[in-house]
């Protein structure tokens, strides 16, 4: 009987979770019927720019720069410090 209630109330969470989906999914199908939604997908999804504006495009930089050998840690540092 508790299986059966169990089984029942993840049931009833997934029919939630589903009406969301659905409602969420029928709000972007409204938004891209209309010109400002069409624009807002293409720009956000697709990288584009109107006509006249410029786009920047940030790369990340996948070289890695070498690291010095440290050179006597704290105390090297300290000593330099010093001098």
């Amino acid at each position: 009987m508790q299986d059966t209630a169990k089984n029942k109330k993840i049931a009833e969470e997934k029919v939630a979770q589903l009406l969301q989906q659905k409602e969420k999914l029928s709000a972007d199908i409204n938004s891209l019927k209309t010109d400002e939604g069409k624009e807002k997908f293409f720009r956000e999804n697709l990288g584009l720019a109107k006509e006249g504006e410029d786009m920047i495009v940030v790369v990340e930089d996948k070289t890695v720069a070498p690291v010095a050998p440290s050179s006597g840690g704290f105390w090297g540092f300290f000593t330099k410090w010093l001098k």
